[in-house]
This record gives C-alpha cells, sequence and structure tokens, in this order.
C-alpha cells in the first residue's frame, strides 16, 4: 500500500474518499495522529499529518519513529512525503517543486533509530537516502500532471523550528546544500530501517535566509501564499501518484 505523508500546508487530500480512519498504538508511543485510509479514484491509500490534523507538532517535536512504525505495521510499502521547504540553489525559488536526491543531516537530540534498547545493533546503508523508484513515481505523476519538477538536489535537514540564520545558510549553501527543511530526518532513516520506499516531493516556500527575495529577512505571509497555491499542484502530483503506483507490478511497490 501506498502512504502519503503530508506536512505544512498539507493536512487532507481533497480529492481522496475516506473509508476509515484508525488510530494505531505503538512500542514507541502515540503517532501525529490517526491513519486515514481511503482511495483516489479505484487506487487504495493511507495518510497521515505529520504535524497532526490541527499542525500541533513542531518539527523535532514530531513522533516520527511512532508514524513510520503504525505505517509499517497497517502494510505500507511505499511512503511519499511532503515538505514545505526553503530555496537556496538559484533555481529553487519560491513555488518551485523538487525531488530531492541526497540529504545532509543537520539536526540533533531526535529518537532516530529503532535498532535500540536492546536491539540488535543494526547498520543500514544509506549510500542513497531516497528510493529512486518513489522518486520516478513522483517525477513521471509531475509530467502526468503537466507540472514541472527539479529532479535532484541535496536537501539540508535543520531543527528548527525557528528559520535559519544567514550565516547558517551559507554554511548550508557551501556544503552543497540546494534546498533546507526541518522534518525528512529521521522520517527517512527510520523508513529505511523498516525497508519501506520513500522519497519526498519538497515545495519551495521562500528563498532561504539571506538570498533573493529574502536578503533582508524572510517575509512570512508572502511565503504562506506561496504554500497555499503550491500545495494546490502537489495534491494534483500526488493524485497521479497513488493512480500510478497502483498500477505498478507488486515487485516495484518497495524499495529499489
Amino acid at each position: 500500500m501506498l502512504a502519503i505523508i503530508g506536512g505544512t500546508g498539507l493536512t487532507n487530500l481533497a480529492n481522496l474518499t475516506i473509508t476509515h480512519r484508525e488510530v494505531v498504538r505503538t512500542p514507541y508511543g502515540e503517532p501525529s495522529g490517526h491513519l486515514t485510509f481511503g482511495q483516489i479514484g479505484p487506487a487504495q491509500m493511507v495518510f497521515l499529518a505529520r504535524h497532526g490534523y490541527a499542525h500541533t507538532y513542531a518539527p523535532h517535536e514530531v513522533n516520527y519513529r511512532a508514524n513510520i512504525w503504525a505505517l509499517a505495521e497497517t502494510g505500507v510499502t511505499r511512503i511519499l512525503a511532503v515538505n514545505a521547504v526553503g530555496g537556496i540553489a538559484a533555481q529553487m525559488g519560491p513555488g518551485v517543486l523538487a525531488v530531492p536526491d541526497q540529504l545532509i543531516d543537520y539536526t540533533h537530540g531526535r529518537r532516530h533509530t529503532f535498532f535500540e534498547g536492546g536491539e540488535p545493533v543494526t547498520h543500514i546503508d544509506f549510500t542513497e537516502p531516497f528510493c529512486a523508484r518513489a522518486r520516478n513515481l513522483i517525477a513521471r505523476a509531475a509530467r502526468d500532471a503537466g507540472l514541472p519538477v527539479v529532479e535532484g538536489g541535496t536537501l539540508g535537514v535543520t531543527q528548527g523550528p525557528r528559520l535559519e540564520t544567514r550565516a547558517e545558510i551559507l554554511r548550508l549553501k557551501n556544503d552543497g546544500c540546494a534546498l533546507v527543511g526541518m522534518t525528512t530526518m529521521p522520517e527517512a532513516a527510520l523508513a529505511r530501517e523498516k525497508k519501506l520506499s520513500y522519497a519526498t516531493l519538497a515545495l519551495s516556500m521562500n528563498h532561504a535566509a539571506g538570498l533573493g527575495t529574502s536578503a533582508g529577512g524572510i517575509k512570512l505571509a508572502d511565503a504562506d501564499a506561496v504554500l497555499a497555491a503550491g500545495m494546490e499542484k502537489v495534491r494534483a502530483i500526488l493524485a497521479r501518484a497513488v493512480e500510478l503506483h497502483a498500477q505498478l507490478p507488486a515487485h516495484e511497490r518497495g524499495i529499489d
């Protein structure tokens, strides 16, 4: 089954016909909310709002382990995550959609693994943090929807919830980051530990601090307007991705 994790600006899917909602108890505490099961056309899927359905969990407060465990427990094999981000690279200006292929983790203090507390020590290969099949699925869905996406780029994941300083963005730029967000880690690594296919569709809300239109500061009202308009495009891409996923043979619905 395909799951969509919605981030800032995406707490529901307007074209989702809901069949039922399920509260999942996990060994790691409560997920961000109930799992919403439904269909887009004939294709079945499940939706989870990362920050809660009332957007009450800050990036560092999200129970990523409970979220991923709950999805895996219900039979999910692929996760398409949505992230609202800031643009660092010149081509990642406000309103641009991207499917990153790499990440750098700058977070700290988050519960980032299932392999602790008596579990056998296990090392996962994280050379490619995103599943190529899932990334290709998003890119194909965008083409079918007639919407451009930038394929590739490195996403820097910061602690939040505050936005970054100009100096921090310069550091990320020098490190090779094209985008900056707050929620892809440890989500992506936990998905890999559970052997789930995972990729993210990122929407640039604004130029990152000190760059472009944010050279003198980030105008949050402007970013919110970009977010609202961009999420309509995100919904169209996701709807098509759900349909395409349902058409794939079983061996292509999981990690590559």
